[in-house]
């Protein structure tokens, strides 16, 4: 498992195609013939890192967007100050958090050239969208959430700005401008 999380680590920040070999081994502390020996090829070990990214994420929504006791826009206010969270810690270290997810979204041949990725991402994305559309019902019912809104409209727009802001973040927007994304896009469905 540490060797998978070391690889999600470095693929998360460079993506696949800028994350080498050598980085993975360095990131995980084995050698090149342990890395190969158990992952077969960068290839394999992408998809592992993936489903492990996909299975961490996944965790992450769920505590954030079913947690009982919360309203429907107090789930997705504590959905965005996650990632501002992560964005800030990654700054700690030198660079933006990143994403897999977002990534490989953002590079298609990936999923072209391995079907699992494609398949992976395409689960990620009905999941992630229908936590979303939970709490956006959530916040419908309980007066949180703009009514006028359909909650799958609602859920489209929170989920294309939280991966917008990982796209921002890599692309060199501070924390102030990623609040200030993060708030415009609550700000769009408070009711």
């Amino acid at each position: 498992m540490a060797v998978l999380d070391a690889s999600v680590g470095q693929f998360r920040v460079y993506g696949f195609a800028d994350t080498t070999t050598e980085q993975l081994c360095v990131a995980a502390g084995v050698r090149r013939s342990s890395l190969y020996n158990t992952f077969v090829s960068k290839d394999e070990l992408f998809v592992r890192s993936l489903e492990r990214s996909v299975s961490l994420i996944r965790e992450q929504l769920e505590a954030v967007l079913t947690s009982p006791g919360r309203s429907g826009i107090e789930r997705l206010e504590a959905l965005f100050s996650s990632i501002l969270e992560e964005e800030a810690e990654a700054r700690k270290e030198g660079h933006a958090a990143g994403c897999m997810i977002v990534a490989s979204r953002m590079a298609p041949d990936l999923g072209a050239r391995e079907p699992r990725v494609q398949r992976i991402l395409d689960r990620f994305h009905d999941y992630h969208l229908s936590l979303v559309t939970g709490a956006v019902r959530i916040g419908r019912g309980d007066g949180s959430l703009r009514a006028d809104v359909t909650p799958g409209d609602a859920a489209l727009a929170i989920v294309s700005a939280t991966f917008g802001m990982r796209v921002l973040s890599q692309s060199g927007a501070t924390l102030d401008e990623l609040r200030r994304v993060a708030d415009l896009h609550l700000d769009s469905v408070r009711a």
